[in-house]
């Protein structure tokens, strides 16, 4: 609550909007459905190390020191993960250590195991293992994953993505399915969502129900409304707001979450939702009609300032702003205070034991 305060006051000079005590989270360890876990031929030594004898410097399969590419920890539990994560962690790290593929070198940019993506779906208690490697290997990735899904059967779903790039992200250019379902299935609310390996989804399920019923709160809707949802991603808030409007269209540069979007649309037999993939910056101006209300749930740099100034042309009466952000939200509101009034904040706590905090800014057009 005190961050966002101090970044509206002293960015955009806005200090007279009520900011609102933080929604926590239900839970503060276990919370995260989704974590990634880096391979690193090297582990990064801690100080209680340095200089030991005989210490093992091999591989690492962990979390990253912050603000570093290239040092990792080999991480043997994280508390933000549901329990079973750590075990299946523990697995993929023991059939590393014995596989006759090399671990991937962050400097050298050479080798073969590169990433492990864990998802998990609050509602079913299912899982997903995501396997990211330098090439496509069966005769090493077939294997772990029948060591996976004999030991967890709540592990459903087992898929290789494959990238050659250097960057560390992981995200593969090409997708296999090794074992099981492509994707799992989880529920915000009352709706229900599919998640491929690569879809976004917030990554604390019952927190991001807290968000969307605040978003909800401040769109107003009363069922008449038409309603634009900018920075889309794969429709969780357009069919969360779509049986209170008349129609929601959403804009997402994505063209995987747009697919996912309008799969989710049938998953939930919602018909008024329609989705338009392309970068907002030209896209904004296929908008014909003004919008009664819009939400924008841009990422952390906030929005380009030809999408303000598009925004601020479109004239909506009301805007949901959505931001994981307090520095580029106070900086986007600076921007849009000439036209709209900023008349309440709603910190929510998404992400327990870190500094990020979730907000939602409802503004009302002046005038």
């Amino acid at each position: 609550m005190q961050h966002v305060t101090e970044s509206l006051a002293h960015i955009a000079g806005i200090d007279a909007v009520p900011v609102h005590a933080t929604i926590p989270s239900e839970q503060i360890f276990g919370y995260r459905n989704k974590m990634e876990f880096t391979c690193s031929d090297r582990r990064w030594l801690l100080p209680a190390e340095l200089g030991q004898p005989n210490i093992d410097n091999g591989m690492a399969l962990g979390l990253h020191v912050p603000g570093t590419f290239y040092k990792v920890l080999d991480t043997r539990a994280c508390l933000l993960q549901p329990g079973m994560g750590n075990g299946i962690m523990a697995l993929v790290r023991d059939h590393i250590q014995k596989s006759k593929r090399p671990v991937y070198g962050l400097r050298s940019h050479a080798g073969f195991w590169r990433f492990l993506m864990l998802r998990h779906s609050q509602a079913a208690d299912k899982w997903m293992v995501n396997i990211i490697t330098a090439d496509y290997d069966p005769q090493e990735v077939v294997p772990l994953a029948e060591q996976i899904l004999h030991k967890f059967p709540s592990v459903v779903s087992v898929v290789n993505n494959i990238t050659a790039r250097k960057a560390g992200v992981a995200v593969g250019e090409y997708e296999h399915t090794i074992a099981g379902q492509s994707s799992i299935t989880d529920r915000i609310g009352e709706y229900h969502f599919e998640i491929s390996a690569s879809s976004f989804f917030q990554t604390n399920t019952l927190a991001a129900g807290r968000l969307y019923e605040t978003v909800l709160a401040y769109a107003g809707l009363s069922g008449k409304e038409s309603v634009l949802d900018l920075y889309c991603g794969t429709g969780t808030i357009s069919i969360f707001l779509s049986r209170q409007a008349t129609e929601v269209i959403g804009i997402e540069i994505v063209e995987s979450a747009v697919q996912d979007a309008r799969s989710n649309c049938r998953l939930n037999n919602i018909s008024n939702c329609r989705f338009i993939h392309g970068d907002i910056q030209y896209n904004l101006g296929q908008i014909e009609n003004r919008p009664d209300v819009m939400v924008i749930d841009p990422p952390r740099a906030g929005m380009h300032k030809n999408v303000v100034r598009q925004v601020a042309g479109l004239a909506p009466r009301k805007i949901v702003y959505v931001s994981c952000n307090p520095s580029t939200l106070a900086r986007d509101l600076q921007m849009l205070q000439e036209q709209y009034s900023a008349v309440e904040v709603q910190p929510v706590d998404m992400f327990p034991h870190t500094h990020h905090i979730e907000s939602v800014a409802r503004l009302e057009k002046k005038g």
